[in-house]
């Protein structure tokens, strides 16, 4: 169900349809929201719910479903604490940083990115290295240990659609590291 959700939702070998994508995501987590949080298809519930909250934050008029910001935070919430999903586990560390969603809070980012990036999420760890490194609000700058996460992510990048933002950001940090820190 979810490789149709998919393929639905980008069109492969079937026409693009992001309603009927929408409805597999759906009865995915419907049929499952409960199952064991370390169980054999708990990946594949933590990604539907993750892949609902992309369609709430949107909206999707064909499918009947409003544009729903609290909806679609709450579902990426279930898929980061119940499941501990790294994917939501980093959108929820973005959100911690965006005033207008779960509010400017960069300790509680730190937290849900470092969660994600000791778990391999690649986009978490160029984050969590930008805010280690630069410091925010109350997450002093730690410069070297920010240029370590910013370098794993680089590595692990590579040949992936995030590299260049990656790699850009990591240049930006060492650039300005004094010796010591790099």
């Amino acid at each position: 169900q979810f490789q149709l959700g998919l393929m639905y939702e980008n069109g492969e070998g079937v026409t693009q349809d992001r309603a009927k994508a929408f409805g597999y995501f759906a009865e995915i987590a419907n049929q499952h929201a409960d199952s064991a949080p370390k169980g054999t298809e708990a990946d594949i519930v933590a990604h539907s719910f993750v892949k609902m909250g992309e369609y709430y934050q949107e909206g999707v008029p064909e499918a009947g479903i409003p544009k729903d910001a609290t909806y679609s935070m709450k579902l990426i919430l279930h898929a980061a604490t119940y499941f501990g999903d790294p994917e939501a586990q980093y959108r929820i560390g973005l959100l911690y940083l965006d005033k207008d969603a779960l509010g400017d809070n960069p300790v509680q980012s730190a937290r849900w990115l470092y969660s994600a990036a000791v778990k391999g999420n690649v986009p978490a760890q160029a984050r969590l290295g930008d805010l280690l490194f630069n410091g925010e609000g109350d997450v002093k700058a730690n410069p070297v240990e920010g240029l370590m996460w910013l370098t794993v992510a680089s590595r692990n990048a590579i040949q992936t659609t995030d590299a260049s933002w990656i790699d850009d950001m990591l240049n930006a940090a060492m650039s300005v590291a004094s010796p010591g820190d790099r």
